[in-house]
């Protein structure tokens, strides 16, 4: 699996969680530490400075994704210090902009706020690494993402953020063809196994994230715990590509799936 101009063992990467002390004592480190061993990407959610350099440290390539917070200088701030700390990619999610009542969301006592198109640009012009973005659920949101320059976008639901919110294999399509080649599309939300992965890559997806999985390895093994799942899922899906005359990831072929209606 390649991807911004690094070789990986699997397509199958970590998603960008967050929060995970109370899962495992040095959490999102310790995932970090599973991913490197497994040779894929990680990627890294909410959390402080000093643990975004104690996940870098440990070599794993990750993603960071960045908070929509109130002030875009602390997103800024945030982009610059991603980028010191050596990042394959950063970027940002829309998910937490509002508030299940509809006011903008807050999150650990941290203000969030929606960012429009131009806000959007502006980031984009401050990374020097590939921009992401987290939480697209549409056409529309996806053309915008091109249009900002992005390089990747997730399409994901944030774990069912809102309810009836559509699954994003169902609108994966849809995406994939409004996209057009023109950037990488990762798909979260519900990624267990193998075929979970194999059905994602099929419809069009780069890659996917793995997130919810990995939080009971990772409690009861640590990293290699992390690095057992990554491995499962991968092995799962190379027998499912097999099994499909899949040769590699760039022979998946979308005339294997079926709607079932």
């Amino acid at each position: 699996f390649e991807l911004f101009g690094e070789t990986f063992d699997t397509p199958v990467m970590m998603a960008a969680l967050s929060h995970l002390n109370n899962i495992h004592p040095e959490g999102l480190v310790e995932q970090a530490r599973g991913a490197k061993l497994a040779n894929a990407v990680n990627w890294a959610g909410m959390g402080d400075k000093a643990e975004l350099e104690r996940i870098t440290a440990t070599g794993a390539r990750t993603i960071k994704i960045i908070k929509p917070y109130e002030s875009n200088e602390e997103v800024m701030d945030r982009i610059r210090h991603a980028q010191e700390c050596g990042v394959l990619a950063l970027g940002i999610d829309v998910d937490h902009a509002f508030a299940g009542n509809g006011e903008y969301d807050n999150v650990f006592g941290l203000k969030m706020r929606p960012k429009s198109l131009t806000e959007i640009k502006e980031f984009v012009q401050e990374s020097k690494v590939p921009f992401v973005i987290k939480g697209v659920l549409s056409t529309v949101d996806a053309e915008k993402c091109v249009e900002a320059g992005v390089k990747a976008i997730v399409v994901s639901h944030h774990h069912g953020i809102m309810d009836y919110a559509v699954p994003p294999l169902a609108v994966l399509p849809e995406i994939v063809k409004a996209v057009d080649g023109q950037m990488d599309i990762f798909v979260d939300c519900g990624i267990v196994s193998g075929m979970d992965a194999y059905k994602a890559l099929a419809l069009g997806a780069t890659a996917v994230c793995a997130g919810r999985v990995i939080m009971k390895p990772l409690g009861e093994k640590g990293a290699e715990g992390v690095k057992e799942t990554i491995e499962r899922i991968t092995a799962e899906l190379k027998g499912a590509m097999a099994r499909t005359g899949c040769a590699d990831l760039k022979h998946m072929n979308a005339s294997v799936i079926r709607r079932i209606r």
